[in-house]
């Protein structure tokens, strides 16, 4: 799992399991904050088989994010 800080939330690394396998996500949660993080699903298309695979298409795609948006959204 990977994590990246901004000045309000904090995005990490994550997967959704999928029936034959599991979809690449970032989940999002303002820092200090209480609830259930909001995953958003990357590369939709794409089915990894394990859940390590999606955690590292995740990761690496979590490298290219700038920001979140305050509804949780990511800034590409």
């Amino acid at each position: 799992m990977a994590r990246k800080a901004f000045d309000h939330f904090e995005a990490v690394s994550a997967v959704v399991p999928r029936e034959g396998g599991y979809y690449a996500a970032i989940a999002t949660k303002p820092i200090g904050g209480s609830g259930a993080p909001r995953f958003n699903k990357l590369l939709e298309d794409q089915t990894f088989k394990t859940a390590k695979e999606a955690d590292e298409a995740a990761a690496l795609r979590l490298t290219h994010l700038k920001g979140v948006k305050e509804d949780g959204d990511l800034i590409w």
